[in-house]
């Protein structure tokens, strides 16, 4: 049976595992790790497939998550691909994950039941008080594949939303995040549409979140994602925030990365860090 996210290992054994030699690079990620270490004790090993920054955020959101975000309380949260659809022709291009064994419904109510389902699990987990019985049912969420990949298309469809809010709002004068205009600065994504298609799709199947991409899905959750980027050690972008003027009141989630392609999770904060 496949887990998900593994079990908690010691950071630095984990590191002693994994970056032997003495090249450069082998002693760079080290120090990278013993500067981990100093805030947390334990790493968790995140499936590495293409859904990996959403699979780490989304179990790192959840497993802190003592309450509803607001953005998931709203009366028309579940009516959001009806909504979108009746005005974008374009989304029935809308790259479903694979059904195996059964006729796809209507595209906007597959993506009604994935929002239902994000919401249902999202507030069951949050009503757990005791943190162990909480970790233990986002463990067990994410060892069903069925559940947790429709977890992920929720969150691609919420960042395709969010894309087009940021992107009309741009168009309409008014004002908006620094990486909104990265992300529609580029060839391959000037406007949703094309974001959808070239980026969007392709997350999940033939790749992965790019940076700004990481920016998109922050905003989506209003978390703040921070980031420690190994390979940056000892340089300004080792820990890494998204977005990087984060709102006050927003939750933050740690994860770890060697390359920003593989994410993993840091978990057990030290006790001094805590206080």
């Amino acid at each position: 049976h496949k887990l998900s996210v593994a079990p908690e290992m010691d950071i630095m054994e984990y590191c002693r595992k994994e970056w032997r030699g003495n090249t450069p690079v082998a002693k760079k990620m080290r120090k990278g790790y013993e500067a981990v270490a100093q805030k947390f004790q334990s790493i968790r090993r995140v499936r590495g497939d293409n859904y990996c920054a959403l699979r780490a955020t989304l179990f790192q959101a959840l497993s802190q998550a003592t309450q509803l975000p607001s953005w998931l309380h709203s009366e028309d949260f579940t009516m959001l691909s009806e909504n979108l659809l009746s005005k974008y022709d374009w989304i029935k291009q809308w790259q479903l994950k694979e059904k195996l064994g059964r006729k796809m419904g209507k595209i906007s109510d597959e993506i009604k039941e994935y929002l239902i389902l994000l919401r249902k699990k999202w507030k069951n987990i949050s009503e757990i008080k005791g943190p162990v019985e909480k970790q233990e049912a986002c463990d067990k969420l994410f060892e069903n594949e069925e559940e947790e990949y429709s977890l992920y298309e929720a969150l691609k469809f919420l960042m395709l939303n969010t894309a087009i809010k940021l992107y009309n709002d741009d168009k309409n004068g008014m004002r908006v995040p620094v990486f909104s205009w990265l992300l529609f600065a580029r060839d391959t994504s000037s406007n949703p549409c094309q974001l959808m298609h070239n980026h969007l799709n392709h997350i999940g199947h033939s790749g992965g979140l790019e940076q700004v991409e990481m920016f998109l899905l922050a905003y989506t959750l209003q978390y703040t994602i921070q980031v420690y980027r190994l390979y940056k050690y000892s340089t300004d972008e080792f820990i890494t925030l998204y977005p990087n003027d984060p709102e006050e009141d927003w939750p933050v989630v740690t994860l770890i990365t060697e390359d920003d392609r593989h994410y993993n999770i840091p978990v057990r904060m030290c006790q001094e860090t805590m206080l």
